[in-house]
C-alpha cells in the first residue's frame, strides 16, 4: 500500500506507523546504505578515508555536526547531500506550520485540531526534498528570524490577545521541525544570536518571548565554519561550540590526481567545446599545480585558503582561450597551448587573499609568478633539470645542448597566442624535433601533445634560467639569456 494515499489520522494509525526522531531516521537509513554498500556522498572525492567516515560515525552517534574547514572544501555540498539519508516521505498534520507528527504533535494548532476531529484529522505527506533548510549567517540575522516572535497582524486579523499562543509567528528553526537545518558560516552570527541556540541544542526546545510554551523540536543541526572567520569576522561562543557534539575538519585534496578529478567533474564545459578543444594531460596537471603552488606561496594568505573553485574556473578559462582562437582563425579544432595559460590569470587573482608582501607585488604579478612556478615544477618532474649540477665524474652532455646552441647562435622564437594551428606548428617545428631530445619521457609524449611538450620545454628552460622569456603583447618571446644580459635596457638597469 502506498503510504502517501493515507490522508487521515485514523488510517495512519491502522497502517502501523510509529513516530521516529530525525536522528534515528538518518541513522537507520545510513546503516541500510552501509550494509548494501551504497555510495552515500556522491561526487565528493578525496574524503573517502577521512571526512566521510567521521560524518558516518557522528550520524551513528546521533550527533549535531559542525564542518570546519577553509573555502572550497565541499562543506555545503556535504550538508545538502544529507537529505538523501531521510525517508522519502513522512506524515504531517495538514497545514501545520511546524510539520507536526500526527502521533506526536507539538503545536497548539495541531493539538487543537486532533482534539476536535480525532481520527478524521487530515494529514499530508512531506517529501525529503522539503525537509532541508539552509541559512547563511549574516550580522543582520535576528532571534525573530531564527526562533520567532509575536505577530501583531495575526493578532488583529484573528482578534486574539497578545497573551494567546496563536499570535506567535514561528521562525526558521521551529518551521524546520523534523528537518535538517544548516547554518553556513556560523562565526558570522552575532554572539547574542548564537546564545539563542543553546536551549535548542541542549534541551531541544525553544521559548518565544514571555510565553510559557516550550516546543520540543526534533532537528538535525549541521553547521559550517571557516577557521579564518574566528579572528577576521567573529567567533563561535564557547558554550555553543560545546553543545555541538561532533566537530569534523575538512581539507583540500591530498594529491594532485584527486584535485584533477574534482576539476574535471565540476568544470562546466559545453559539448561544442569538448568536441573542438583538445586538452593535453600535461595542461590538466599544470592547472592543478597552480593551486598547489598558491597554497604554499609566501604571498598568499594560507589561513584564507585556496578554493578548489580556482582550478575549476581556471580550467574553464583555459578552454575558452583556445575556443576564442578557433573562432578568430575560423578553425574547427585546436589544442590547448601553454600560451593560453595567460587566460587563467583572472581566475587566480579573484580567488586568492594576499598577505602584505603580496599586496605590494600586486595580484596580477603574483598570479603570473604562480603560473611560472607551476611550469617549473611540472617541467622538472618529467624532464631532466637543466640547472641541476652534475658531478665531474658523471658529467654528460645535456639533452638541451642543441636547443641552447641554436639560441646562442642568435635564434629567437616568438609565439603569439592567436597564431593559427599551422603557424604555431611551423614555428615550433623549427625549434627542434622532439626525437632529437634524448629524454626518457615514455608515455608522456604522443602525437596529440607533441606541440604542447615542445612549448613546455621552451618555457621550462626559461624558468630554469637557461634561456630568456619575455612577455610581449599577446604572447611570449624566447631568446638567448646572454643577449638579454647584454641588451641596452639591461645594462641601463645595472647602471641605475
Amino acid at each position: 500500500m502506498n503510504k502517501t494515499s493515507i490522508n487521515t489520522l485514523g488510517a495512519l494509525k491502522k497502517s502501523g506507523y510509529l513516530p521516529k526522531s530525525i536522528k534515528e531516521e538518518i541513522r537507520d537509513n545510513l546503516i541500510r546504505k552501509l550494509q548494501s554498500k551504497e555510495k552515500i556522498f556522491g561526487g565528493i572525492m578525496g574524503y573517502e578515508n577521512t571526512v566521510i567516515p567521521e560524518i558516518e560515525r557522528a550520524i551513528l552517534s546521533r550527533h549535531n555536526i559542525i564542518l570546519l574547514g577553509l573555502r572550497g572544501q565541499a562543506k555545503t555540498r556535504i550538508a545538502r547531500q544529507m537529505v538523501e539519508l531521510l525517508d522519502e516521505y513522512i506524515p504531517v498534520v495538514k497545514d501545520s506550520e511546524v510539520n507536526d507528527d500526527p502521533l506526536k504533535p507539538i503545536s497548539v494548532f495541531a493539538k487543537d485540531l486532533i482534539s476536535e476531529q480525532g481520527d478524521k484529522t487530515p494529514i499530508s505527506w512531506l517529501h525529503r526534498s522539503d525537509r532541508y533548510t539552509e541559512k547563511l549567517a549574516t550580522p543582520d540575522v535576528s532571534v525573530a528570524d531564527l526562533i520567532g516572535d509575536i505577530d501583531p497582524i495575526k493578532a488583529a486579523a484573528n482578534k486574539l490577545s497578545f497573551s494567546d499562543e496563536k499570535v506567535i509567528h514561528f521562525g526558521l528553526i521551529p518551521r524546520s521541525h523534523r528537518c535538517i537545518f544548516v547554518i553556513n558560516e556560523l562565526p558570522d552570527l552575532q554572539a547574542r544570536i548564537q546564545v539563542s541556540l543553546f536551549n535548542i541544542l541542549q534541551e531541544e526546545d525553544i521559548q518565544i518571548r514571555g510565553f510559557k510554551l516550550r516546543l520540543p523540536l526534533d532537528i538535525e543541526f549541521l553547521f559550517t565554519a571557516n577557521p579564518e572567520d574566528y579572528t577576521n569576522r567573529g567567533s563561535i561562543v564557547t558554550p555553543l561550540k560545546d553543545r555541538i557534539e561532533s566537530q569534523i575538519l575538512t581539507h583540500y585534496p591530498k594529491s594532485l590526481e584527486i584535485s584533477r578529478e574534482i576539476t574535471q567533474q565540476e568544470a562546466k564545459i559545453l559539448p561544442i567545446q569538448q568536441s573542438s578543444i583538445e586538452v593535453p594531460e600535461l595542461a590538466k596537471e599544470l592547472i592543478e599545480q597552480i593551486a598547489i603552488e598558491a597554497r604554499s606561496s609566501e604571498y598568499v594568505d594560507s589561513k584564507s585558503g585556496v578554493s578548489a573553485r580556482l582550478t575549476i574556473s581556471a580550467y574553464e578559462n583555459l578552454i575558452s582561450a583556445a575556443e576564442r582562437r578557433t573562432i578568430i582563425n575560423k578553425e574547427k579544432k585546436t589544442a590547448v597551448r601553454l600560451g593560453d595559460f595567460d587566460a587563467v590569470i583572472p581566475s587566480i587573482t579573484g580567488k586568492i587573499e594576499l598577505v602584505y608582501e603580496g599586496e605590494q607585488e600586486g595580484s596580477y604579478l603574483v598570479a603570473q609568478n604562480l603560473i611560472r612556478k607551476a611550469i617549473r615544477t611540472v617541467f622538472t618532474k618529467y624532464f631532466p633539470d637543466p640547472s641541476a649540477k652534475q658531478s665531474k665524474k658523471n658529467k654528460t652532455a645535456s639533452p638541451y645542448d642543441g636547443i641552447l646552441k641554436d639560441f646562442s647562435d642568435g635564434k629567437n622564437i616568438t609565439l603569439l597566442n592567436e597564431l593559427s594551428n599551422d603557424e604555431y606548428k611551423k614555428i615550433l617545428d623549427k625549434v627542434f624535433k622532439i626525437e632529437d631530445l634524448s629524454l626518457q619521457i615514455g608515455s608522456l609524449l604522443n602525437k596529440n601533445n607533441e606541440l604542447f611538450v615542445k612549448e613546455l620545454i621552451l618555457h621550462g628552460l626559461a624558468e630554469c634560467s637557461q634561456i630568456t622569456k619575455t612577455n610581449i603583447v599577446n604572447g611570449n618571446s624566447f631568446s638567448d639569456i646572454m643577449d638579454m644580459m647584454m641588451s641596452d635596457s639591461f645594462l641601463n638597469d645595472i647602471e641605475e
